[in-house]
């Protein structure tokens, strides 16, 4: 229940959040590393104004993101572990929330006119190599966290070969290899998004187990003879339109009682409820030019169209569910 003074507090949410954001932006924690510095130091090093770099610096400290000393300003415990380049839990895909401020900050225009903030968002594929890289690691950074979990869920009796579509870095794959041995998986991604995704398979020294194959889902055939195809944080991006032909190309791609799982935000029939979807839902109309959070009975519609038997919808820990459909 809302008051005006708690709602004050709701509304000037974004000022602090903002602060954090600026200061990840511009590398503060990463310059700050394991010792303290005056924050004209630090202004020197990022070339900025030195009195506004204070007066942020000074504002972390009343977050509790940084600490000051004698006029000198370090890290704190979290910030050094998980905001600084130095850090061993560096965030590094907090950087893809930066890129959204402009988009969210535009909100009241896209609701007027209908259009999402973001010149040509379909084009990931034509994105610079910084947004890349921190859109990739942002999706890297939530799922590696959450792939043990998820493909726990997942029945993986009879599976040798999984597709992993639109799998970024790769992260729900290194699960299903994990949890299976055998099992062998493939993601399939954006041409430019593959090489990203080759290093981080690289790195977990799962070349052998875990290959790419790059093509765009909305154009190219996938390839085939796989037992499960894995779909996690795709269908939000597309119209409805666009997902049934993603269905039916995932119909083509299984082998015979092959199935189907959807990770997403998935809606209750009124699309207010769960509150994560729905704002999720705003976060596409900025972003995208079609996409969009959908509910349960959409997807089964998608499937029916396509001789996919809906079989169950589970709910996981992140606050997505995941919807099973295996095909006829």
């Amino acid at each position: 229940m809302y008051t005006p003074e708690n709602f004050r507090h709701f509304i000037n949410a974004y000022q602090k959040s903002r602060i954090v954001l600026t200061a990840y932006e511009l590398d503060i924690f990463s310059q700050l590393g394991n010792s303290y510095k005056a924050s004209s130091a630090v202004a020197g090093k990022i070339n900025t104004n030195p009195r506004a770099t204070d007066r942020l610096m000074n504002a972390l400290c009343a977050l509790g993101f940084l600490d000051k000393k004698n006029e000198k300003f370090g890290n704190t415990e979290f910030s050094q572990s998980f905001l600084s380049r130095r850090g061993k839990n560096y965030m590094y895909g907090l950087m893809h929330s930066v890129n959204q401020w402009e988009n969210w900050s535009l909100l009241s225009t896209v609701v007027r006119d209908g259009k999402p903030a973001t010149r040509n968002p379909e084009k990931i594929n034509d994105r610079g190599d910084k947004w890349l890289d921190a859109f990739i690691g942002a999706m890297h950074y939530r799922s590696s966290r959450a792939a043990a979990a998820i493909v726990a869920e997942i029945d993986l009796e009879n599976v040798n070969r999984v597709l992993d579509l639109g799998g970024g870095s790769g992260a729900y794959s290194m699960g299903f290899v994990e949890a299976k041995k055998g099992l062998t998986a493939t993601v399939f991604d954006l041409p430019k998004v593959i090489p990203i995704t080759q290093k981080y398979i690289k790195k977990e020294k799962l070349s052998k187990r875990i290959d790419t194959y790059a093509g765009d889902y909305l154009c190219d055939d996938f390839p085939t003879a796989f037992d499960l195809i894995f779909i996690s944080a795709v269908i939000h991006i597309n119209s409805e339109e666009e997902n049934n032909a993603i269905i039916a190309k995932c119909y083509k791609s299984l082998n015979p009682g092959g199935r189907i799982v959807i990770q997403d935000h998935i809606m209750n029939d009124d699309r207010i409820s769960p509150l994560p979807g729905a704002i999720f839902a705003i976060n596409m109309l900025v972003s995208t030019r079609h996409g969009d959070t959908y509910t349960e009975k959409e997807i089964c519609v998608w499937f029916r169209k396509n001789k996919i038997k809906f079989e169950k919808r589970i709910s996981v820990e992140n606050g997505n569910s995941l919807i099973i459909g295996r095909k006829k």
